[in-house]
């Protein structure tokens, strides 16, 4: 991946994880017809609040789909702690493992690592939101360093049809 440090819009270059079939997955690729996509990432199966953005983001999958919007997420969680937090989530859209430190680092997020085995055997990316839109590029961006700090996503998804619908530029790309 050359993508370091993802900026808004910049063209999101391959990012190939696992699903739970042990099949590679490029995320950038569409697998509806939705012209736009989501990509959560979240910390891993042991974070009680990625468990309940998981389970909210199921809740308004819906209300994406209706605004164009293809929704996945991933961690950096192995294929083992995937299918444990499936017993903890109820969710209706794809999730995936084995997002690399690399590939972390590469699209800029902040890395963690356990506070105690009993917390994660490895290091892990903070929460992010990517939001792509139809070329690929960068429309949204949230990258946090905590935990507790995560955007509504009932303001995500205002954003996102306020954008579509009134074509509304990517913000964040002035250099000086």
């Amino acid at each position: 991946m050359s993508n370091v440090n993802l900026q808004p819009a910049s063209v999101m270059q391959p990012l190939v994880v696992s699903d739970l079939d042990n099949n590679d997955v490029n995320l950038v690729d569409r697998v509806s017809d939705k012209p736009w996509k989501m990509i959560v990432v979240y910390r891993g199966q042991h974070c009680p609040k990625c468990t309940e953005q998981l389970n909210e983001l199921a809740t308004m999958h819906d209300d994406f789909a209706s605004a164009g919007v293809e929704v996945v997420a991933v961690s950096g969680d192995s294929e083992e702690q995937l299918k444990k937090h499936l017993e903890k989530i109820d969710v209706n859209f794809p999730l995936y493992y084995n997002l690399t430190i690399e590939q972390m680092t590469d699209l800029g997020l902040y890395i963690s690592e356990p506070r105690s085995d009993a917390e994660t055997d490895h290091p892990f990316s903070e929460p992010c939101i990517i939001v792509l839109n139809e070329d690929n590029q960068v429309q949204m961006l949230d990258k946090s360093n905590s935990p507790f700090v995560r955007p509504s996503l009932k303001q995500v998804l205002g954003g996102i049809k306020f954008s579509r619908e009134n074509d509304y530029p990517i913000r964040g790309t002035f250099i000086k």
